[in-house]
């Protein structure tokens, strides 16, 4: 009699979970990938423990909060670590929704990579997303980027000020020197008359040019 009833229990388990099944999902584990050295051997406490975290994680489900370890069905497991599995009602008689299971492990999924000390891509349940990271904090605090940055330009632009400043400075220096040496380049101007060359009158040195001057003025006195 025990016998006829366990066979009855696996059967209905057989046809609950199947692959590809409306509500299954699959699996696959990369033990050794992530663990290498320090991998651990699946068997059927690695199944349990695994059992119990999606029970677990089912009972965070409102109305699911009767789910026990057994109402979790685990088939077609491989030596590679990979299998299906399904979550049933209290009756076991139908599997429930396939979105309120991947809702339940989504929001619970680092609690279970963790209880076998793997990630979102050494255990991977293949129809449902990786939950996202959560935002990791800066090293520097922002507002001491955005204050070095305004610092920065601040900078930049009083060195810029004070770099015209000096470049008008030496433009208004250089502006009188340059028409001082062009009126003297003026003055210094040898002018030619009726084929004889003229000085022009000196007015600061009080020059006197030689072709007005008279006979008497150009003997030199004894």
């Amino acid at each position: 009699m025990l016998w006829l009833l366990f066979f009855l229990v696996t059967a209905i388990h057989a046809e609950l979970c199947q692959p590809d099944g409306e509500n299954a999902f699959k699996v696959r584990l990369s033990i050794r990938t992530a663990l290498g050295d320090k991998a651990y051997a699946w068997d059927t406490n690695e199944e349990y423990l695994f059992k119990a975290m999606v029970a677990f994680s089912m009972r965070k489900v409102p109305n699911r909060e009767t789910t026990e370890i057994s109402h979790v069905l685990l088939c077609n497991v491989t030596q590679r670590v990979s299998f299906w599995f399904v979550v049933t009602d209290p009756s076991k008689t139908h599997t429930l929704p396939a979105v309120e299971i991947q809702s339940a492990i989504r929001m619970n999924r680092n609690r279970i990579n963790n209880a076998f000390f793997l990630n979102d891509q050494t255990l991977e349940f293949l129809r449902i997303p990786s939950t996202l990271a959560p935002p990791t904090d800066p090293p520097v605090p922002i507002w001491i980027i955005i204050f070095g940055v305004i610092f920065c330009i601040v900078i930049v632009a009083t060195m810029l000020l004070i770099l015209s400043g000096i470049q008008q400075h030496r433009r208004k220096n250089e502006g009188p020197s340059e028409m001082e040496d062009t009126e003297d380049k003026c003055e210094n101007t040898i002018t030619v008359e009726n084929g004889i060359p003229c000085d022009p009158l000196d007015m600061k040195g009080g020059h006197i040019n030689d072709a007005f001057m008279t006979e008497d003025e150009r003997l030199t006195p004894l």
